[in-house]
């Protein structure tokens, strides 16, 4: 019987692969420990590439945060990008990236953040809190205080290092 759409060829390249996660001895590059976050892509996406960033840190007052995200390149290629326009346009502003590095480094109250802005007023301070709580780099936990949803820590500090922020301290492949 022919199989003009190549299904058997798919279903055994699919068996293939679920075998290969179901083997509790199978070493792949994402479990290696000498393993980069390149090879885990060749072995994951290996026929148009992707892109993926992760993170693991200790923020102050104890709280933690492990994150990771990949996305296969042929999706953020044939994406429509002016939908991210809004959370790219947000951290577009030195006021708001310095809010973001407060809020980071602990300081949530809005006193405090009016504090570190010093001569600006309540209003405009208001203004950047808004832009940054709507594009979902913070969320209000309460009256007054703010905080970084776990999910956007990584990708914030993705965003300061792909933009050049930072040059200490970096690991190149």
């Amino acid at each position: 019987m022919d199989d003009p759409s190549g299904l058997a060829d798919r279903i055994a390249a699919l068996e293939a692969r679920v075998a290969k996660l179901e083997t509790p001895d199978a070493l792949s590059p994402r479990l290696a420990a000498d393993a980069t976050v390149l090879d885990w892509l060749r072995t994951e996406a290996p026929e148009g590439g992707g892109v993926a960033f992760a993170g693991t840190l200790a923020l102050p007052g104890g709280r933690r945060v492990e994150w990771q995200m990949g996305h296969p390149a042929s999706g953020l290629l044939e994406a429509d990008w002016r939908d991210i326009a809004p959370a790219l346009a947000a951290l577009g502003h030195p006021v708001r990236l310095l809010l973001l590095n407060a809020v980071l480094a602990g300081t949530q109250e809005t006193a405090a953040l009016a504090e570190i802005l010093g001569d600006g007023t309540t209003g405009q301070l208001h203004h950047h809190l808004r832009e940054l709580t709507a594009a979902g780099w913070l969320r209000a936990e309460r009256r007054g205080r703010y905080d970084i949803p776990a999910d956007r820590v990584v990708p914030l500090l993705v965003a300061i290092a792909a933009a050049g922020g930072p040059q200490t301290g970096q690991v190149r492949q």
